[in-house]
Parts: C-alpha cells; structure tokens; sequence
C-alpha cells in the first residue's frame, strides 16, 4: 500500500507540472497574438520627411507618402484608440459569457478551438499588408473577432490549474505560472520587432501561426482534471484504481485544501457568483488595475518612440523592460500574499507604490532616453496586483467555502473579475488616445488617479485583513 501510494503522489506531481507548463505556453500564446499591434503603430505612422523615398515614386505629400493608410490622417492617434477598443471592448462584453460556457463545456475543446480562430483572426490583420487592404473596417471586424475568440483563453486555463492545485502556496505557484502574460508580450514584441520596418504583416502571421499550433497541441494533450485523469488511467492501471487513499495521502504532503470528488451539482449562476464575498471588491479594483497595465501595453512602444525618438523595433525591444518587471512583480506579489494571508493589502500595498512610480517613468522617459530600471520597477508594481487578483484571487473565491463544495465555480468566478477588468482594459488605450493629443503627461495623471480608484476599492478588505491579523474575527458571509 505505500508503495502504491508513493506512486500516485509522484504520478499527480507529474501531472501537476504537466497542465502548468502546458497551461503557461498556451496563454504565452494568447498574448503573444495581442501584442504585435502596439509594436506596428509607429510603422503604420511614421515622420515620412526622415525617410528616404524610392527614385520612381511619385511623392503628393512629403509627410506622410510612408504611412499605411487610413493611419495616414492627423487623427492618427484616435484612429489607433479605436483599432485597440475594437479588441479590448469585443473582449470585455465576451468574457462575462465565456466563463459561463467554460463551466458547461469540455476545457480541452473550448480551448483548443479558441486558439485556433485566434490564430486565423491574428493571421487575417497581418494579411492585409499583403492583399494592400487601407479600409479600416477591415481591421476593425478582424479586431473585433479575435478578441471575442481570445475570451476563451483565461476562464479556462485559470479553471484547469485550479482543478490541479489547492490553495496551500497557489498564490506564489500562481505568480510563477502568470508570468505567462509577461513572456507572451516579451516574445509578441521580439517577434514582431523583426519584421516591422520591413514587412508589418509577417508580425501578425507569424503569431497566428503559433497561437494555433498551440491549439493542435492543447487538443492532443490537455488534461482538465484530476477526475479525468484518473478516469483515463484507472482502466488500464490498477495502481490508481483505489485512488481516493492515495489523494488524501497526497494532500496531506503538499498541503493543499481536501478536493471533492466529481459531484453533479449545477454550475453556478451569474448572480450567485456575484454574491460570493470579494467577488464584487475585486472585480472593480482589476478594472482600474488593468486600465493603467493595458495602457502601458498598448501605448508604451509608441510613447518611448515619439518621446526618445527611438526606431519603431528599438521602442519595442525597450518597452519589453515593462513586462520583465512585471514577471518579477507576480511572483513578489503572489510570494507576499501566501506569506501574509493578505491578498488585498499587498494589491494595495503595490498600487499605493505604484502611482508616484508611474509619474516617475513619465518624467524620465521624457528627458533621458535609458531608463531601464525605472520601466522595470513600473512594470513590477503596476502587474503584481494584477497578476494576483487574475490568477491566486480569482482561483480562492472560484473555491470560497461558501460554495460548500461546488466546484463549478471556478469559470465564472474568474470571468466575472477579469472581463471587469477588460472594461477597465478598454477604457484605458482609448482614452489614451483621445488624450494624448493635449499631452502625454495627462495620460499619465490618468492612470495616476486609476491606480488611487483602485486602492481605495481595496479598503474595505483590506480593513478586514488588518482586523484578522489583530485577532479580531469577522462573521461569515454567503
């Protein structure tokens, strides 16, 4: 018998870093595919007078014979305001029902299929640069659909690492395995630095290509659940047959929360879900959260290559130093959180932080070229909240003891908090946009006052967490 069960627990810890290096190359992917329009921006709009002209082009205007039309007009920047909320807004409306149809259909298909289309999505923008399509209802429709198949991606890879891990270390698991976000938008801006001063479309084909190759292998591989699992192995294995001995034995190893067996309880409501206590607080704080990391997302390569006068790859292998800092701000995050029991004081904590950085970044950026470390402190304090409450927050109130053991709620629970905060996500590079014209430095006031709207929907859960460590004991809701 323990032999038996020494076997399963190192067969369950297979299986665990199994589904969390699949899981993270597949939602690498997913940003790998979105990261490639920040980097084009300053291609499809350049300062034609620095830029030498072909001998037999017949030139009709000297500043902008260069551009890529429609991006070719002085409303440049509104233009690519609503290229960006043509994803973001798609996104936000299609996650709420994403979650949803996570919780009622198969993972590995939902997924898998997601995947793919995003990849024809993804290839069908950068397609245009080859069949000299200049309508922008083009990349508008093409926009709109990627980010309605990209909703697929988070519910379910959130939900398929919950169902593999309990909530002993998820927060500092977690924080490693979300620095997926990071590595997807270090390697989309690599990739696309590549081709952009030579051929912009190859920066979306080549993404597209990955992201559905990744699909063929979500579907060939992905295990969703430890019940599947077992149930694909107990036919043929009889070492898993008396496998609920062999869980308990391992749960009590790894420290991780008791896991239900497969029940048939229905898939939580909307609403019910709504009802589950943080669900709410978390929700509108990720809103603004993921304001402020999206317009650094979708606006930094552009803004370092006006302000520095940098060259449209050069920006972009320089606003990777954000997403290095946010790799690191993850894991701090999700490390600080499991340590303390805090998860709403350290997003606060973080965010407090964060707002003067923000200003700090802009003040730099503006007057010296190198700023290394002040992106990579910015892109650690403005993604660490971020991570956390999309991966380790997320998947506890996905699992909250007021569910009293249904474990269909991890989807929904996860959508709700993230397509809030996909408004937030939208909102964000539009209004960038629109305000950058009148300077960049209210840009930046903007997410200064995000960042502060963000802390202060934290309070009331960070006041309970400060009770908790003081020894005071709050009733139990729901």
């Amino acid at each position: 018998c323990g032999f038996i069960s020494i076997t399963n627990l190192f067969l369950l810890i297979r299986y665990r870093f199994f589904i969390l290096l699949l899981t993270f190359v597949f939602y690498t992917t997913y940003h790998l595919s979105r990261k490639p329009i920040s980097i084009i921006k300053s291609q499809l709009h350049r300062n034609c007078s620095n830029v030498i002209h072909p001998a037999d082009l017949n030139i009709t205007d000297n500043d902008t014979w260069c551009d890529w039309a429609p991006f070719d007009q002085n409303n440049y920047q509104n233009l690519f305001g609503v290229l960006d909320n043509c994803f973001l807004v798609a996104y936000a409306i299609g996650m709420f029902f994403s979650g949803i149809f996570g919780e009622r259909l198969p993972l590995r298909y939902y997924l898998s299929s997601g995947m793919i289309l995003s990849g024809i999505f993804t290839a069908l923008f950068g397609l245009g640069f080859y069949w000299q399509i200049h309508s922008l209802w083009y990349y508008c429709l093409v926009q709109a659909l990627n980010g309605l198949v990209q909703t697929t991606g988070w519910p379910a890879v959130v939900a398929c690492v919950g169902n593999w891990f309990g909530k002993g270390k998820r927060g500092f698991i977690m924080g490693i395995w979300n620095s997926h976000t990071s590595v997807g938008n270090i390697l989309g801006s690599l990739i696309a630095g590549v081709y952009v001063s030579s051929a912009w479309g190859l920066s979306f084909i080549v993404p597209g290509i990955i992201i559905a190759a990744a699909g063929v292998i979500c579907f060939l591989f992905l295990v969703e659940s430890k019940q599947e699992q077992k149930g694909n192995k107990n036919k043929d294995c009889p070492l898993l047959r008396n496998s609920s001995s062999n869980e308990e034995i391992f749960s009590a190893n790894t420290s991780t929360a008791v896991e239900t067996v497969e029940d048939h309880t229905e898939a939580i409501s909307f609403c019910g879900a709504l009802r589950i206590p943080g669900v709410v607080e978390f929700s509108l704080c990720l809103l603004f959260a993921k304001l402020v990391s999206y317009t650094f997302l979708y606006w930094l390569p552009l803004y370092i290559a006006n302000v520095a006068h940098f060259d449209p790859k050069k920006a972009g292998d320089l606003s990777t130093l954000f997403d290095v800092g946010g790799i690191v701000g993850g894991i701090l995050a999700g490390l600080i959180s499991d340590y303390s029991g805090g998860r709403a004081t350290t997003c606060c904590a973080m965010l407090i932080i964060a707002a003067p950085m923000v200003s700090q970044t802009f003040f730099f950026l503006s007057f010296f070229a190198q700023t290394s470390g002040m992106l990579l402190w910015c892109g650690a304090l403005v993604n660490g909240p971020y991570a956390l409450i999309t991966t380790a927050v997320s998947a506890d109130l996905g699992t909250h003891e007021c569910l009293r053991g249904n474990s269909r709620a991890l989807s929904t629970v996860t959508a709700i908090i993230d397509g809030t905060g996909s408004i937030g996500a939208a909102v964000g590079p539009l209004l960038a946009g629109l305000i950058s014209p009148t300077g960049w430095n209210n840009v930046f006031y903007m997410l200064i006052a995000a960042d502060v709207l963000a802390c202060l929907l934290l309070s009331r859960l960070v006041y309970k967490e400060v009770r908790g460590w003081c020894g005071y004991t709050t009733r139990l809701r729901g």
